[in-house]
């Protein structure tokens, strides 16, 4: 080659550095970008780190799966106490080494919620086109007391957080395939709920892609494959359509009142109109010019998919930890918007938002700060902070609760003695199983000092069919309004002479009623030992069992359930599953 040839070469060989560095520096600045605020809630997360009580319900559970007895929270009786499906078998694989459960489900947690806020912020410099970007939905996030609590907890909010903005960036990233639709139907395996979101994502994905009928359908069953196959395991399994908790909580009911006094709970003490107020602002001239303007489905999809979830929660009545039921949803609106474009618009509302971010997490807290509030809605951490008297709870022991260090000190006693006890409340009486049987609200707590071998129940229902299924008080604590009387228990688990305040009639009612009808089948249904048979029953009679409520006055439940017939079996000792 002659010197002639290289002269005329080397102008796009200096063109072509050029563009490498420039996108070597692009590539930085996008890593930068999605970093940030993955870096910015691990560390929030880390400060705050704790394990829920309704953690260690997953907890429990797992150690059961490992022991051998199966997905049950008691051996014996097959009840699914774990709202978050995938969440407890990737516990599962996490304590196949050894790991301590506990700690993996917090920390593990805390890296799935870091891990969501990186793939939200690529999906948002996806959805612009790379162009030079702003924070400003991921700064509402991480202003927020909530966000950074739950970051950790033990339960499944942090997998939520990642599977939602993974599932959002492969929408924006249009890469239809099975495995995209495969990912983007998880939602329900990750919290029933999240079934919305699957809907609404697997509709814009065919919104954006338009495939014939044959690939539509077979991105629908690869959507559908992992859950359909998950919902007949859980109705032949545990002969319900819902896990238990939905059972308890009466999830298909509406209670749009207390819904909304939930919303305010959330929303009022942070000014969230703020950050909404100057979002809304900036959308309206970013929308409407060109450059600065996002495809539309890809924008819309999570904000249609927040709004219905958002909606459901209301209409179930909330819940009583603070926020944490908002926080998918609150996520899912504000994908399009995690990161926008620089431009003027969105720089003022940026700027406007990063103000209240800062006056948001250094000043504005819940009044009810550390206790549980008046209309039941807690302060969940700050709660078992308190309790346990430790700024970093993990594994609970009450150490500034003193009526739960009593139960857990005579459940232990009673193990250690060998001696078969049933215990409602602090109140020990014989037991027709041949080790300990606790009954307490605490179910997470319960659980842990409550041998495998034995039977952690609670009066709530979240993990005891027989609690789930009796019908609502009045006025109950949002999430806790159940409460199955100790009539009932007795009869279910009790024997030997009466504990002190038991209606000998009542008890005796109670236990014809076991025997009778729906009553009799619900406790074949999680007792009897599984069989091809019981199977196949569980299938067929799911739906039915699933909407069966009995009353709590075991005199009344008798003559509704047995009428002048004989009961058609009799009650019977726990079988294994």
């Amino acid at each position: 080659m002659t010197s002639t040839q290289l002269s005329l070469r080397e102008p796009d060989a200096v063109l072509g550095l050029l563009n490498s560095r420039r996108s070597a520096g692009r590539s930085l600045r996008r890593g930068v970008l999605c970093l940030l605020p993955a870096l910015a809630i691990a560390v929030a997360g880390f400060h705050r780190r704790w394990m829920s009580d309704d953690g260690h319900i997953y907890v429990r559970t797992v150690r059961q799966i490992l022991a051998g007895n199966g997905p049950v929270f008691n051996a014996g009786e097959r009840a699914e106490s774990s709202t978050g499906t995938l969440w407890q078998w990737l516990l599962v694989l996490a304590g196949l080494p050894g790991l301590d459960i506990a700690r993996a489900a917090m920390y593990g947690g805390l890296l799935l919620t870091a891990a969501g806020f990186a793939l939200a912020s690529l999906g948002a410099l996806r959805l612009y086109a790379d162009r030079a970007a702003l924070p400003l939905g991921c700064l509402v996030l991480l202003a927020l007391p909530p966000v950074w609590d739950f970051a950790t907890s033990g339960l499944e909010t942090g997998l939520a957080t990642c599977w939602i903005a993974g599932a959002w960036l492969l929408l924006v990233t249009r890469a239809p395939s099975p495995a995209t639709c495969v990912v983007i139907g998880l939602g329900p395996l990750v919290r029933p709920d999240l079934a919305l979101v699957s809907a609404v994502f697997l509709g814009a994905q065919w919104l954006m892609v338009r495939p014939s009928r044959r690939a539509a359908l077979g991105g629908l069953g690869a959507a559908l494959a992992l859950p359909v196959a998950y919902e007949i395991f859980r109705v032949g399994y545990y002969g319900q359509l819902m896990p238990l908790p939905g059972v308890t909580k009466e999830a298909s009911q509406s209670l749009w009142g207390r819904g909304f006094d939930y919303l305010g709970d959330f929303s009022g003490p942070y000014f969230l109109w703020v950050p909404a107020l100057f979002l809304l602002t900036a959308l309206l001239p970013s929308a409407a010019g060109r450059r600065a303007a996002a495809p539309l489905v890809p924008a819309l999809a999570p904000v249609v998919a927040g709004l219905l979830c958002w909606v459901y929660v209301i209409k179930v009545g909330g819940d009583f930890m603070h926020g944490r039921m908002f926080l998918p949803g609150l996520l899912l609106m504000l994908l399009p918007v995690f990161l926008v474009p620089l431009t003027r618009a969105w720089a003022i509302a940026a700027v406007g938002v990063g103000i209240w971010a800062v006056a948001c997490a250094s000043l504005l807290r819940i009044p009810y700060e550390g206790r549980i509030g008046p209309g039941g809605v807690a302060d969940e951490r700050g709660v078992y902070v308190q309790q346990n008297a430790a700024p970093h709870p993990l594994h609970h022991d009450f150490a500034g609760y003193p009526s739960n260090v009593t139960y857990a000190r005579l459940v232990r006693e009673a193990d250690r003695a060998g001696t078969p006890s049933l215990f409602l409340g602090r109140t020990p009486a014989g037991a027709n199983s041949p080790t300990v049987t606790g009954v307490y609200s605490t179910l997470g707590f319960s659980g842990t000092v409550v041998p495998l071998d034995g039977a952690a129940l609670d009066p709530i229902g979240l993990a005891y069919p027989l609690a789930a299924h009796s019908e609502r008080i009045a006025d109950g604590r949002v999430g806790h309004d159940k409460r199955l009387p100790d009539t009932w228990i007795f009869a279910d688990r009790g024997h030997g002479p009466l504990p002190d305040g038991l209606d000998p009639a009542g008890v005796a009612a109670a236990r014809r009623a076991l025997g009778c009808g729906p009553l009799a089948e619900l406790r074949a249904a999680t007792r009897d030992p599984m069989t091809p048979g019981r199977f196949l029953r569980n299938v067929t009679g799911a739906w039915e069992r699933t909407s069966f409520r009995f009353p709590n006055d075991p005199v009344r439940a008798e003559r509704e359930l047995c009428g002048a017939r004989q009961p058609n079996r009799q009650p019977k000792a726990l079988s294994p599953s």
